[in-house]
């Protein structure tokens, strides 16, 4: 699921690893661009769950019509995060790019 990449981040200020990029653990933290990837695959994942859960409810494979909704509500949530990630992203690019140095 999604959130157990986000559960494992923390607050700033609350651990070392705003300041040195090191986890909690001691261990160097993992970079930013690994976080979204795993977290864009793990939306994909929900999404072919959420697809397959369907596809077995119209098929009459003994999918219960619940399930099925909780799937595709767990891929919306997936898509409604990633995309409001990557609009911030875009915006904290454009307010980088404005800049005048």
């Amino acid at each position: 699921m999604l959130t157990h990449g986000i559960g494992a981040l923390t607050p700033a200020g609350t651990s070392g690893t705003a300041g040195g990029g090191i986890g909690a653990a001691g261990a160097p933290a993992a970079p930013f661009g690994d976080l979204l990837k795993s977290a864009i695959s793990n939306a994909d994942s929900l999404e072919d769950q959420a697809t397959t859960a369907v596809a077995g409810l119209l098929q009459g494979n003994g999918v219960d019509v619940h399930d099925a909704m909780i799937a595709t509500q767990k891929a919306d949530m997936a898509f409604e995060l990633t995309l409001a990630v990557r609009s911030k992203a875009v915006a904290a690019y454009q307010q980088v790019m404005s800049m005048q140095f």
